[in-house]
């Protein structure tokens, strides 16, 4: 298995490709710290992006953790000692831009979750598509026990996951689940024992993605998210991006595949 990686010009993060796997992994590098999010990994996690978005080769994208310990155990509090409201300003049109960004990535994003994800480091993976989990991750919005509240989308994503009263509990209490809670609440997709059985997931998974029409995907993905504008905005939107399918080769060829049952479909994303 042959894997590029293209991590010089970062500091915080490394972004490395699968050319097989037609993905791209982004991990937050900063294990000493649990993989504490500062300001120049959010830039960088843009940057990222933006060579992921513009590689065609690149069909899903991973977002993952450098160690055992840590997804992300959230910001760098150390931010926050001198932080005004300006400047609060500041962080977060960076911070809610990195989490967005991936949200509205126009390719799925798949968070791989081994350890900690606390925080923006949950806020960070609940912007992703699907969340798979190790088994000894921990999850919660500990904003509260630092005397503020979730900023980068906590309060929103997790009771639109969870639903808006269980999301109160954990807002209110700062407290910590561990990867069976987060599962049965719906935070994660899925559990797994060890790390080598995760990542053989997280591959098979990327292999049925990328075999997919990127142009539908992304279709798809856009359809799902307008969904949290309100079922008759949703369900109007979905109509106009249906019917715009027809517009495309690759459902043609999918038609076509199916019908003549002579192999997969080749899609090439036009």
């Amino acid at each position: 298995m042959q894997v590029s990686d293209e991590s010089s010009e970062y500091q915080f993060i490394t972004y490395s490709k699968n050319p097989e796997k037609k993905s791209a992994t982004i991990t937050l590098n900063r294990p000493e710290v649990m993989n504490a999010l500062n300001l120049e990994m959010r830039k960088e996690i843009l940057s990222a992006l933006d060579v992921a978005e513009k590689d065609d080769s690149v069909r899903a994208l991973v977002l993952t953790g450098a160690g055992d310990k840590a997804f992300s155990a959230g910001a760098d509090i150390k931010m926050f000692q001198t932080m005004t409201p300006f400047t609060a300003r500041e962080y977060l049109k960076t911070s809610k831009g990195s989490s967005n960004r991936i949200e509205n990535f126009p390719k799925p994003v798949i968070a791989v979750v081994n350890g900690h994800a606390i925080g923006g480091g949950l806020e960070l993976a609940m912007s992703c598509d699907i969340m798979v989990a190790s088994s000894n991750a921990m999850f919660g919005q500990t904003e509260i026990n630092v005397g503020l509240i979730p900023g980068v989308g906590g309060t929103q994503r997790l009771s639109r996951r969870i639903g808006i009263h269980r999301a109160k509990e954990l807002i209110y209490t700062g407290e910590l689940i561990d990867a069976a809670e987060a599962l049965r609440l719906g935070i994660v997709n899925h559990v797994f024992p060890t790390r080598d059985e995760m990542m053989h997931f997280v591959d098979s998974l990327v292999d049925k993605i990328s075999s997919k029409s990127p142009l539908i995907l992304r279709l798809a993905k856009d359809s799902v998210n307008c969904s949290a504008a309100g079922l008759k905005e949703g369900l109007d939107y979905e109509s106009v991006l249906f019917e715009f399918c027809f517009s495309t080769n690759d459902q043609k060829e999918g038609a076509r595949a199916f019908l003549e049952k002579q192999g997969k479909p080749v899609f090439t994303g036009s």
